[in-house]
């Protein structure tokens, strides 16, 4: 056997832990400056260190603009509104994770340690800005002159240093909070975590104006989150609109810098979810949509009067999917959005479908002019850049090789950014005209990350009627007719996410290893997850288990008539969140197929989840009930008859442990040995890097005993399939 193949094995857990999913070292969070000369991005230094900078590409060379190790010795104490905002984004990093700049991109604003600092990009050292308080969300204005921040929940706006000719540092208290349960600048629970809308507060053009979202959490129930491993400590509470229940209620303001404040109005009674907000040359434009989700209306706000007009109503009996980057508009003021259109979601422009049927839009990256830059796939497993140019005819795909692209755009030059079947990659191009594909690249981003010690094979395949995507993954040391492999699912299949990809991101590292530890491991996408149309995405309405467990199974069966050498005899199934449910399901509804499972931070009980997400696909719990029974597995319990291992964060804040403890009391009730793995002070993303090591070694050796594989040293290759037979 191949010596480094095995030390590598070994070393994964640690090495994939300490880089955060190997997303340490890696560039991102581009801006471009109007000309499309200068880039801006934050990148830590490497797959070792944590640490975000601010850095600047310009002329073909990067050079740091920001070192938070210099200026704050890399000390990450942040306000507990950051805390909350960094848990909402998945944020694995520390230091500088987020910036903003003015339009020109001359200036960049960020906070450390709850501290307000800027760096002008032309040359000079960053620099403090006081602040009334620990800042979050710092904004500069477009012409550069203010920032915008938030602390103690009220928004404040304070003058950059020497912007305003013999003017002092003034900080103006904008918009006050007028109680604990208000905020005015903040992003609710419910748009940062279930919509993808992380801001709540938005500059005009011109810089004199904000629009501020205003938040009020009195209506909201209440959660406890406490910590048994420290009982000294008090429980913190936290506002969560659990499904049926009531949301938080926001409105929208216009503050102007000259102390004036207009309420935007609309019909929140029918429209109560704020979905997006924008800000451009033709004015504030908003979308907002019902409480069931079936209806998304765009508006154009009146700055001046507050007043409200209908530009676009869309509806659907499912929901209507709220795509990044829309609503938009042209230079024109042409409105950009999607249709759904004969099991399509297409581009439209001025309310003209100019996408062909079957180019599925996964999103808006913005405009330029009238050209309109978005990603879509024509295959699920990659997604590509694409220009529409109404001078040009039909889009053009500007992105290049298997992968899943995306791109920041403006000046005639993008940053193409990504994943592909080699790792992350990010590259600055010229745009090319839509009339022609992207042109070679002018410089490259480097990427600092660690290639992964674990080399991913993944094999694409089309399985089974639904001709679901699937990868499968094979040890690299097994040899076709040695003897049947165990068969692992390590799916998400769920809404939002899509592994069977043509790209190497950090979940096929993990496929990878598990195979590496003697499984051929399956990942099958299966209805509900994106990249294949709308029908294909609300195929799941009124019923989230049926149709993905379908799928794994016939994925499963399907595989096995395609590859030789797989044990059905042997079935596991992992995963967390959507999937750690889906992985509990299995073992309890079809144990014939699946013979053990680790479900990891499961939302076991369908009620106990958020508004917007969850009556998104089963509807209000007290109109249609039977669609959150159908759709959980309380009351289940009593079916287990395979090992099962639970695993739940204490602190988790989104999938709470409540769902954990209440299935494991009921299976203990009925009866049905499983094994229950708590991880105090874990959140519904893990931190420690010990945690996360030693989760995946947890999870191999629980999963080979439960299938009778027998444990295998670190470092050396499992048991063979025949010996394991012949024990």
């Amino acid at each position: 056997m191949d010596s480094t193949h095995t030390s590598g094995s070994a070393d994964f857990p640690r090495q994939f832990a300490r880089t955060r999913r190997f997303s340490l070292g890696v560039p991102r969070n581009f801006t471009l400056s109007p000309d499309g000369q200068r880039v801006l991005f934050t990148r830590t230094g490497g797959g070792r260190d944590p640490i975000g900078r601010l850095w600047l590409l310009a002329d073909g060379a990067e050079r740091l603009l920001a070192d938070p190790t210099a200026l704050v010795g890399g000390g990450d104490a942040v306000p507990e509104e950051e805390r909350l905002l960094r848990e909402r984004a998945r944020e694995r990093s520390a230091g500088v994770v987020a910036y903003a700049t003015d339009r020109a991109a001359r200036l960049a604003v960020f906070a450390l340690g709850g501290a307000l600092w800027a760096v002008r990009t032309d040359g000079g050292e960053p620099f403090p800005v006081p602040a009334a308080g620990p800042v979050v969300d710092p904004r500069p204005s477009p012409d550069g002159r203010h920032i915008a921040y938030v602390t103690g929940r009220s928004l404040h706006v304070v003058d950059v240093p020497d912007a305003v000719a013999g003017a002092a540092c003034r900080d103006r208290q904008l918009a006050a909070a007028e109680g604990p349960e208000i905020s005015y600048g903040l992003a609710d629970y419910t748009a940062a975590e279930s919509m993808g809308r992380l801001r709540g507060h938005w500059w005009s053009p011109d810089g004199a104006r904000l629009l501020v979202a205003r938040v009020d959490t009195t209506p909201v129930q209440r959660r406890w989150i406490s910590d048994p491993a420290h009982p000294d400590r008090p429980p913190r509470a936290i506002r969560y609109p659990q499904a049926g229940t009531a949301n938080a209620d926001t409105r929208l303001w216009v503050y102007g810098l000259d102390g004036s404040r207009t309420e935007v109005a609309w019909d929140r009674a029918a429209y109560e979810y704020l979905a997006t907000v924008g800000w451009d040359a033709h004015g504030p434009l908003i979308g907002v949509q019902s409480r069931d989700q079936r209806t998304l209306r765009t508006l154009a706000v009146d700055p001046d009067t507050g007043a409200t007009s209908l530009l676009d109503e869309r509806t659907d009996p499912a929901w209507v999917e709220l795509v990044p980057g829309t609503p938009t508009r042209t230079a024109s003021g042409a409105l950009v959005l999607t249709h759904d259109v004969a099991g399509t979601r297409q581009l439209a422009v001025g309310g003209k479908v100019v996408t062909p049927t079957g180019l599925q839009v996964r999103g808006v990256l913005g405009t330029e002019g009238e050209r309109v830059y978005f990603t879509a796939s024509d295959d699920p497993v990659e997604t590509h850049v694409w220009c529409h140019d109404p001078e040009a005819g039909a889009p053009v795909r500007l992105s290049e090789g298997p992968g899943t692209h995306g791109a920041v755009v403006r000046g005639g030059t993008a940053v193409f950014h990504g994943v592909t079947p080699e790792g992350p990659y990010a590259e600055v191009r010229g745009t090319g005209g839509a009339a022609a594909s992207s042109s070679r690249a002018v410089a490259v981003i480097a990427s600092l990350a660690e290639d992964p010690v674990v080399t991913p094979r993944p094999r694409h395949l089309v399985l089974g009627k639904r001709q679901l995507r699937a990868a499968l993954y094979l040890p690299s040391w097994y040899e076709p007719g040695t003897g049947p492999l165990p068969v692992l699912l390590d799916p998400y299949a769920g809404p939002g996410m899509q592994l069977a990809v043509a790209a190497r991101g950090w979940a096929s590292c993990v496929s990878q290893w598990f195979a590496e530890q003697g499984f051929a491991v399956l990942v099958a996408d299966g209805r509900g997850t994106p990249g294949r149309g709308p029908e294909w995405e609300k195929a799941v309405h009124g019923d989230q288990l049926t149709p993905a467990l379908e799928d794994q199974v016939d994925a499963l069966h399907a595989v096995a008539d395609q590859v030789p050498g797989l044990d059905l005899d042997r079935v596991a199934i992992r995963g967390w969140s959507f999937s750690g449910f889906l992985a509990a399901a299995a073992v309890l509804l079809r144990p014939e197929v699946f013979h053990a499972a680790v479900a990891g931070a499961a939302p076991t009980d369908q009620r106990l989840y958020d508004t917007y997400w969850k009556e998104r696909f089963l509807g209000h719990p007290a109109e249609e009930p039977q669609n959150y029974e159908r759709s959980s597995l309380t009351g289940r319990g009593h079916l287990l008859r395979r090992p099962l291992l639970l695993i739940h964060g204490l602190a988790d804040d989104n999938v709470t442990v409540a769902n954990m403890l209440r299935f494991s009391a009921e299976l203990l009730a009925a009866g049905r040995p499983h094994t229950v793995l708590p991880l105090p002070g874990a959140t519904h993303a893990p931190a420690d890097d010990r945690v996360n090591e030693n989760l995946l070694l947890f999870q191999r050796d629980f999963l080979r005993d439960a299938l009778g594989l027998g444990r295998n040293p670190a470092g050396t290759r499992p048991p063979g399939p025949a010996a394991v037979r012949g024990a």
